[in-house]
């Protein structure tokens, strides 16, 4: 998925309109963008639009719970997993022991509502504190439910002191820079999308098109949108362009033609194994989002109405 759409779960014109948005995903939010007075409207309109979209393949519906060590979080998980939601999106998590437990969690409501066990995803916001960041080296390997590490920006720095980080910081600045870059190595440890963080000057699509471009470039597999007007720019930028498409596949093709060689020259270039698995996973992704897009317009019928 190349977009999640954040909405605050308190409004349901939000949530309606969040649905035409094009988004990939969209994250009903119980957490951060809801007053603690509206967290008991919010569980409740959260838990009757899961209900009523049970079963849609577009967008996939999150749910951002309050963080584990909060009293709500039980209830969130008791409310939202009887809509059967795609995933729940952890807040704050200080590493794969923290994934492990709220699974352990989403398992006990799995059993109790009927639904298929371990069908309900994980997408841990990772590397958002400093203990986080010291811990995103524990996710390497096959971490169970979990679907894709979210990179916060400069709420870690925050942690330490640092003062908040201005769009000019073109190398995003020391500590920011560290917890970006180990959230993206920690997500290809886990063999999970590296998410990117949002970009809250929704009314700068420049600025926002400027950065999910890189984040693509960099590694990237989509961005939080804060807005939907956010959306199609983040998904443009996600989506390989039909020249990447072209040459990745005769890539793929050359090293098939040669019988899988450690190395190959392929128009004057070295290209090596690491070269192959780029170029394999770029073409499985265009694949991915080309279903999504069958699934958002499905093609017409035909004369006999099939």
């Amino acid at each position: 998925m190349r977009s999640y759409l954040l909405v605050p779960a308190d409004s349901d014109r939000k949530l309606a309109k969040a649905l035409t948005s094009g988004a990939d995903a969209l994250i009903l939010d119980l957490a951060d963008s809801v007053a603690p007075p509206d967290k008991g409207t919010a569980r409740k309109l959260a838990t009757d639009f899961l209900r009523r979209h049970i079963g849609l393949m577009h967008p996939r519906l999150f749910v951002r719970i309050n963080d584990l060590e909060s009293p709500l979080s039980e209830g969130d998980l008791d409310h939202v997993m009887t809509g059967a939601p795609t995933g729940i999106v952890q807040s704050a998590a200080a590493g794969k022991d923290d994934v492990v437990l709220l699974g352990a969690r989403i398992a006990v409501r799995e059993a109790l509502h009927g639904l298929p066990d371990g069908g309900t995803r994980i997408l841990a916001v990772a590397g958002d504190r400093p203990d986080s960041v010291l811990a995103l080296g524990s996710y390497a390997g096959d971490v169970a439910r979990l679907c894709g590490l979210v990179w916060c920006g400069d709420r870690s720095a925050a942690g330490i002191g640092r003062q908040r980080e201005s769009d000019e910081d073109g190398d995003w600045g020391n500590p920011s820079a560290l917890a970006r870059n180990l959230c993206l190595f920690a997500a290809g440890a886990a063999h999970v999308d590296a998410i990117d963080r949002p970009y809250h000057d929704f009314a700068d699509s420049g600025g926002l098109a400027a950065e999910a471009a890189k984040g693509a470039k960099e590694g990237f597999a989509g961005k939080i949108a804060v807005h939907p007007s956010q959306v199609a720019a983040i998904n443009d930028a996600f989506t390989p362009g039909p020249d990447e498409i072209a040459a990745a596949e005769a890539l793929i093709a050359a090293f098939r033609a040669a019988g899988n060689p450690g190395a190959l020259a392929i128009e004057g270039l070295a290209c090596d194994q690491s070269d192959l698995r780029r170029a394999e996973r770029l073409v499985a992704r265009a694949a991915q989002i080309t279903q999504i897009r069958k699934i958002v317009s499905p093609s017409p019928p035909g004369p006999s109405g099939e």
